[in-house]
């Protein structure tokens, strides 16, 4: 996993939070923490919000905090809640003119699929409040 990708932004922050699940914390403190743009913060936390894991709180005290407890965040619900997936949507109008081509494809993305389908399995074994039990920092 890259360093800097969305998931592992959300991930080390969620982390962060289900070790004080009561702290609000700004898109600026969690972006000076994080190393990356508060913009890069805002999308990726939005997301949460949109799935329920977050709420925000908008004025002089606001900032994010964790909507649920953290021993009931998975870490799938963060993967799900991102969208990032190992295989692409395909648009059937897309359908490769090569029979060797489509053949290919149809294999790979079963596989992808059934990749998929195991990884958000095993991270629906882990919650958030398991990872900040084992970050050392």
């Amino acid at each position: 996993m890259k360093r800097n990708s969305r998931l592992s932004l959300a991930l080390h922050t969620l982390s962060h939070m289900a070790g004080d699940p009561g702290r609000m914390r700004t898109s600026a403190d969690i972006a000076a923490h994080a190393g990356t743009n508060p913009v890069v913060v805002r999308r990726v936390l939005g997301r949460l919000r949109e799935a329920g894991l977050l709420v925000s709180e908008k004025g002089h005290a606001g900032g994010w905090r964790l909507a649920r407890d953290p021993q009931d965040i998975s870490l799938a619900d963060v993967y799900l809640a991102l969208d990032e997936r190992l295989v692409a949507t395909t648009d059937m109008d897309e359908t490769p003119s090569c029979s060797v081509e489509h053949a290919l494809q149809k294999r790979v993305t079963g596989v992808l699929e059934e990749i998929e389908e195991n990884l958000v399995k095993r991270l629906g074994e882990t919650s958030i409040a398991e990872m900040c039990h084992t970050e050392h920092h």
